[in-house]
């Protein structure tokens, strides 16, 4: 009778232990894989929720850059970790979709990762060097042809979305170019300025800023409307090339097998942060437009990173994107 008394109070108390266990998640900082260069658009997506999401939580968000090849080493890190919630891979339609079509990974997308939410996305901007005589896109895409071989596009490396996108420009042009991979759009972005490479098909996010500030010169957006933080800059379909229509979608994962009640307090703080005026400000400056409440849900960034991988996959390994 006293053996069962012992072995009853220690269910009590481990069942006790686990919920305070539960209770006290997040007990330290919480870390968030960039696995880009600091200063690209991933990066700046980062860095905007890791504050609300600090409050919301009442642990530190560090945001960590993991770079290379492409962003899957990072996102590899996050696959690989202890899953207790502690590391996040956040990451967009490249990372998280078309890596998978044109590396060898050593991990699954869809079954080693946990969906937490869907973040906003991005359209892709075509922009150039000021030194570049082309004032609009159809003369652009005269220019590169009148050039052919000696223009230069930067990328993130092969297979990120500014490799991605440059292909599929090449495609619906008809044009050539050299591609320049770089860590990370942010220094590809840096030499652009510098008037080191000739152009970037890059996130809207990550170029308006110098646009408005004339270090770069923009053509187009690849979406189907003018960006309200940029309306003076015309739609592809208005330039001339309807068929150059892509955007870059966001989401947060946590690793694998990582509990629902944990994925759940995640997904809660960054939809706190969503509707946060000052942060949706942020994001529509930046042209990101941040998804309805009710795809703001882990099953919704589940059913919608298994669309994308279907629908792309087939697409990449048409163009033969090859590793650099």
């Amino acid at each position: 009778m006293r053996l069962l008394r012992i072995a009853a109070a220690c269910a009590l108390l481990l069942a006790a232990t686990t919920v305070a266990s539960a209770q006290a998640y997040p007990s330290r900082p919480i870390t968030m894989v960039v696995p880009f260069a600091a200063g690209g658009p991933v990066d700046t997506v980062a860095r905007i929720l890791s504050e609300p999401m600090r409050a919301s939580l009442g642990q530190s968000i560090i945001v960590d850059n993991v770079t290379g090849a492409a962003g899957s080493i990072g996102v590899g890190r996050v696959a690989r970790a202890a899953p207790d919630g502690y590391t996040l891979s956040i990451g967009h339609w490249s990372t998280h979709v078309v890596n998978g079509a044109i590396y060898p990974l050593p991990y699954d997308l869809l079954r080693d990762l946990e969906p937490i939410v869907l973040l906003p996305s991005n359209p892709m901007i075509v922009v150039s060097k000021t030194a570049v005589p082309a004032k609009d896109l159809n003369e652009f895409v005269g220019w590169i042809k009148a050039n052919e071989g000696k223009v230069s596009a930067g990328t993130a490396g092969a297979g990120s979305a500014t490799h991605v996108a440059g292909v599929y420009f090449q495609n619906v042009t008809g044009t050539r170019f050299q591609f320049v991979p770089y860590r990370g759009t942010g220094p590809a972005l840096q030499d652009l300025v510098a008037g080191q490479i000739d152009f970037i098909v890059d996130q809207a996010s990550n170029s308006l800023q110098h646009v408005r500030d004339g270090k770069i010169r923009a053509y187009a957006v690849t979406a189907n409307a003018r960006l309200p933080s940029a309306p003076d800059i015309p739609t592809v379909a208005e330039a001339g090339l309807p068929a150059l229509d892509i955007s870059v979608w966001y989401g947060l994962w946590a690793p694998k097998g990582t509990p629902k009640d944990i994925i759940a307090k995640l997904n809660g703080a960054v939809v706190q942060a969503l509707s946060d005026p000052t942060v949706r400000q942020r994001f529509g400056e930046l042209g990101l437009d941040i998804p309805p409440r009710e795809r703001q849900t882990p099953d919704a960034l589940a059913a919608y990173h298994k669309a994308e991988i279907e629908k792309w996959w087939p697409v990449i390994k048409g163009a033969n994107i090859k590793i650099e």
